[in-house]
């Protein structure tokens, strides 16, 4: 039998609008900053294919150039060279690196913004939702930082 004592009391109206607020600001946060992740993640994306994909066309190219005849070495050396340019740019820039980190970020993103979704619809966030959310939130900054998933809370499951 539960007594008075173990029955949480309800926040006042000003406080539950906050934190209503609160986590109304914190879903729209991570909506904005999953989109940018997406973005971001499609422009390194191109960008791995934008420098990448010549490097290895011209390098091909050089190759075959320089074995074709004698004569062909200057220009299959200029090839080779501006190969070496391109997969010095994709080295150097790291998109690859870049578009993980950004798709690490988007789903971590997409989950404060789930979650946050659930706790709007639900009647009565505590101060414990927030403070739940605020944990996915800093997740979801250090996403961009790690080669492997974050330690943390588990991702959101439906179900």
């Amino acid at each position: 039998m539960a007594s008075p004592a173990d029955a949480t009391t309800p926040l006042p109206d000003d406080q539950r609008h906050r934190l209503r607020d609160e986590i109304e600001r914190l879903r729209e946060e991570a909506a904005h900053q999953k989109r940018l992740a997406h973005r971001r993640a499609e422009f390194w994306a191109r960008t791995e294919i934008a420098l990448g994909f010549p490097a290895a066309l011209l390098a091909g190219v050089a190759g075959a150039t320089g074995l074709a005849t004698a004569d062909a070495r200057i220009p299959a050396a200029l090839l080779a060279l501006a190969s070496a340019g391109f997969a010095a740019g994709a080295g150097f820039l790291r998109s690859a690196t870049r578009c993980r980190a950004n798709k690490r970020a988007r789903r971590a993103w997409a989950d404060v913004e789930g979650r946050a979704a659930v706790k709007l619809a639900r009647n009565g966030a505590t101060p414990e939702d927030l403070a739940e959310l605020l944990d996915y939130r800093q997740t979801a900054l250090v996403a961009y930082d790690g080669e492997d998933s974050q330690p943390g809370p588990a991702p959101l499951t439906v179900g």
